[in-house]
């Protein structure tokens, strides 16, 4: 059993969940805070990945990541490869898909705090960046432990996206949902029954702790 696709995707979801939680957490911080007239807009900008077909996305990323693109001209300049059909095409096409699942829950979370005690900080001399740090993020940690596990584990889960950007070259861009497609199309079924099987005891674990997380935290009712 070749192992290439679990790596190569464990490596893909550890790096897109640790730039999704530094770059979502102030845009969830100021979603959750502001009282701008275009936070409905940027909400629904930062939710099309739950609803838009990932072919969708997948294509006009393809375009975007395009060597005849400004973007896609600019890496090929600077790297000497494409964007597209790379690995470094398929970090940027799973920020995007896999954005609300880590801005959402550090909305939650953020939203949920009590502004007294940020305002209590404030008073005591603390500056912005200081209660957010000490105050805020400490408050907002089961919201930092949801959007890191469900952004890792919606990143080992694509397969449309990735397949659109990244195509199917061993090694580069094959991930394991990508090889399962693969061992079904060659009828080696018995391959495929093993990575899904183990997709699916994955995602059931995942959604088992954030679901557990969530509950613990919930008010004790006497």
């Amino acid at each position: 059993m070749d192992y290439g696709p679990l790596w190569l995707s464990l490596r893909l979801a550890g790096i897109t969940t640790g730039l999704l939680l530094l770059l979502g957490t102030p845009l969830a911080w100021w979603l959750a805070r502001s009282r701008a007239r275009l936070v409905p807009v940027v909400e629904a900008v930062t939710a099309l990945p739950l609803v838009l077909p990932p072919t969708v996305l997948g294509f006009y990323l393809l375009l975007l990541m395009n060597p005849g693109s400004a973007l896609g001209g600019a890496w090929l300049s600077l790297t000497g490869d494409t964007l597209s059909f790379s690995f470094a095409g398929l970090v940027v096409a799973s920020l995007f898909y896999s954005l609300p699942f880590v801005v959402q829950p550090l909305q939650s979370a953020f939203a949920a705090q009590d502004h007294g005690l940020l305002e209590a900080a404030a008073t005591l001399g603390a500056g912005p960046l200081d209660r957010f740090l000490t105050v805020a993020s400490p408050l907002a940690l089961r919201g930092y432990l949801a959007a890191a596990v469900l952004g890792f584990a919606h990143t080992i889960g694509e397969f449309g996206v990735v397949l659109m950007v990244g195509g199917n070259i061993p090694g580069r861009t094959q991930l394991i949902s990508i090889a399962i497609y693969e061992q079904v199309e060659t009828l080696n079924y018995a391959e495929a029954h093993r990575w899904s099987a183990l997709l699916l005891l994955f995602s059931f674990l995942t959604l088992l702790l954030v679901y557990t997380v969530n509950r613990r935290s919930l008010p004790r009712v006497a």
